[in-house]
Order: structure tokens, then C-alpha cells, then sequence
């Protein structure tokens, strides 16, 4: 047998896939296991997206290679998002380009500016991704912790007592997973501060932005924001479209041609239909995101009250697609998520995969109906 590359051994494979093989073969055996753990949106796209999508699938051109770019049309779409939304302006020439979704961008920004040896901060808690894809590109993760103390915000003069020669990138998540906390215009001005003095690259991971969120925010619309910064945004979360896999990364053309240089060598375009759909959504008129959250508060409360039962703690004025709990101080955080699928048939996140701050936490999605929601808060009261 031939060996796998030497940049597997310390990359693990994904939780969520080794947990969703398990729960399959609890569901052979007979049980009806509810899964409350996954950011995976039920609810479906607007209706005139998936109107485009059968229409521009009868397009001759719709079955040829598409732009590595993407269509132009696409391009400005998200452009004139971003200015509506976070009062940002883009040129859709060269500081916009479509991504197959987000988690792609990650893989191809990582590329585009690492070397091995490299180091990068990466949060703690914080989406695995980023650190896998620092290890399989051979450079050195940093972890830089996040507490709820400090409401899940970096702490700068911490982090400028350490050593950062050889950092050459940093990841932001706001609004941030899996703790729902967001960031204001002054930490991103701290943080652009930061980044300037030290020559590092931020990267804002930006997909929950418009998910019980009031104050959509950019760290694109600060002043100086585009010489230190590139922002990843999706529509996977904003518009029910995650099998879909559309995100954007933007910024500087710079930034976004070293990006290009990478995905061009990597795909060969976005399915010319899903591009006319995602337009027909960044199209998408405010009561969209009205009656999205509408139905996201329902349910939002019902996990409010699964957390109660479960006595964990948790922060009411948190965003985004997940409410994240913190055990009681006599439990374990990993024991309990084992008891909830062995005994009780659920299957919600435990905080430690995120990283060593999140050991005490527990995360549960909205990502599924009220009904299922509450038949898991039967099962535990």
C-alpha cells in the first residue's frame, strides 16, 4: 500500500464527518436520533432563486466552462451587497471573487500567502478549518484564546507581549462561531492598527452577519481596512443555500489576484446557473431577512429553554445560527454531549472541538424545525 503524505499526520478528519457515520449506524440499529449540533439550514431559498436556477439551466451556455472570475453580472451583485448592507464599495472588476463557497476561500487564501514555517493566529474557540489547513500547508497555528470575560474579543495587549515575528496571518470570525459574540467598529480598528504594525493579513470570516443580528457589520468598512484586510462572506447561512456552495472573498486587488492565481489552478468555474441564482438572492429585498430571523427567534427560544434544562449558561444577546452554552462546573462538557446520544437519542456539538476554550461549552444549531426542537426538550425534561 502506498503511504499517505506526510501532511496528514496531524491533520484529523473532520468531527462532523466521523459523527455523522456514527449516528448512521444508530439509525440502522432503530433509533431516531434527533441532530441538533450542525449549521446546516433547513429552510429553503427565496422562490425566485430557484425560478433562475431551472431557467438559466436551459441557457445553452449553462453547461460550458464558466470564468474563473465568475460572470461580471455576479460580481456586481455582490459588490452592491456589500454597499448596501455594510456601506462598502468594491470595484467588481478586480476586488470580488466568487468562491464555491466559503471554506474553499480558506484553503485558497491559505495557499496564496503562506509558506511552510509560517505562523498564523488562529482563535480559540474558533472554526477547525482554519487550523487543519494551516498544518496541511506545513505552518505553524497560534492560537490566540477568547474568553467570555473579554465577550469573545481578542485581547491585543496580550497578544503584542508575544512573540509574532514570522506571523503572517490572522483569522477573525465575526459575528463569531460557535459563540454567536460580534465585533464592534473599535475592535476592528485596533485590530487594523495591529495588523498594519505588524505586517500581518487579516482574513474576517464574515457568513453570519444577517442571522438575529441588528448590526451588520464589515471590517471591509473602516478606513485602511482593504491595505490589511480580505473578508470571506457565503450565502450558504444568509440565504438557505449551503448545498449550493457560493461564497466571496473581497478586498484588494492585490490580495484578490494572489487569490485568483490559486483558484484558477484548482477549478474550472462556478456552474453558470447557481451564478444567476445567487444574484437573483444578493437581490433579495430586507423582509427576506425579516421573516428568516422571525422564524430563527422562535426556535431560538425553545433551545433557550433545552439549555435550561441542561443548567448551562448562556448569553441572550449572542447571534447567529447556534446558541452556545456553558455546562455547569460539575459536569464535563464531552461526558454530557456521550449522554445525550447514547441515552437520550440527541446529538448536539460539544465545545472542545473548537479548541481548548470551548472544553466547557456545549453548542446547539436552529439549523431544524420548532417541531424537532421541541421533541428533543421532551426527551430531556
Amino acid at each position: 500500500m502506498i503511504s499517505p503524505s506526510n501532511r496528514l499526520s496531524d491533520v484529523k478528519e473532520y468531527y462532523f464527518s466521523k459523527k455523522l457515520r456514527e449516528i448512521s449506524a444508530l439509525e440502522k440499529q432503530g433509533k431516531s436520533i434527533l441532530n441538533i449540533a450542525i449549521g446546516s439550514p433547513d429552510l429553503a431559498p427565496p422562490l425566485n432563486v430557484i425560478d433562475a436556477l431551472n431557467n438559466a439551466a436551459l441557457e445553452v451556455k449553462a453547461n460550458k466552462y464558466q470564468s474563473y472570475q465568475g460572470l461580471l453580472e455576479l460580481r456586481q451583485a455582490m459588490a452592491d451587497f456589500y454597499k448596501t448592507s455594510f456601506d462598502v464599495s468594491l470595484n467588481p472588476e478586480n476586488e470580488v471573487l466568487p468562491l464555491m463557497g466559503s471554506k474553499e476561500g480558506v484553503m485558497h487564501i491559505s495557499l496564496a500567502f503562506l509558506n511552510a514555517g509560517d505562523k498564523v493566529l488562529i482563535p480559540n474557540p474558533g472554526y477547525p478549518t482554519y487550523t487543519s489547513v494551516t498544518k496541511l500547508l506545513h505552518a505553524e497555528p497560534v492560537f490566540y484564546n477568547l474568553s467570555d470575560a473579554n465577550n469573545w474579543q481578542p485581547d491585543l495587549e496580550a497578544l503584542e507581549k508575544q512573540d509574532l515575528s514570522g506571523v503572517k496571518l490572522m483569522w477573525l470570525n465575526y459575528p463569531h462561531m460557535p459563540t454567536g459574540a460580534q465585533a464592534s467598529k473599535t475592535l476592528f480598528s485596533k485590530l487594523i492598527k495591529f495588523a498594519k504594525k505588524h505586517k500581518i493579513l487579516l482574513v474576517n470570516d464574515n457568513p453570519y452577519s444577517f442571522i438575529l443580528n441588528d448590526n451588520p457589520t464589515s471590517i471591509l468598512s473602516l478606513p485602511e481596512a482593504k491595505e490589511v484586510a480580505l473578508e470571506l462572506n457565503s450565502l450558504s447561512k444568509t440565504f438557505n443555500m449551503p448545498g449550493w456552495r457560493v461564497g466571496m472573498v473581497l478586498g484588494h486587488k492585490k490580495y484578490i489576484d494572489a487569490v485568483l492565481q490559486v483558484k484558477s489552478n484548482m477549478d474550472s468555474g462556478m456552474y453558470y446557473a447557481i451564478q444567476k441564482s445567487a444574484i437573483e438572492a444578493l437581490k433579495s429585498a430586507d423582509s427576506w431577512f425579516t421573516d428568516l430571523n422571525k422564524i430563527y427567534q422562535e426556535r431560538r427560544k425553545i433551545v433557550w429553554q433545552i439549555m435550561d434544562t441542561l443548567q448551562c449558561t448562556y448569553d441572550k444577546d449572542s447571534v447567529g445560527l447556534f446558541v452556545w452554552g456553558k455546562v455547569p462546573s460539575d459536569k464535563d462538557a464531552e461526558t454530557l454531549t456521550d449522554y445525550l446520544l447514547a441515552e437520550k437519542n440527541i446529538f448536539v456539538t460539544p465545545g472542545f472541538i473548537f479548541g481548548s476554550q470551548g472544553k466547557n461549552y456545549i453548542r446547539i444549531s436552529l439549523c431544524e424545525s420548532e417541531t424537532l426542537l421541541k421533541t428533543a426538550l421532551k426527551r430531556l425534561v
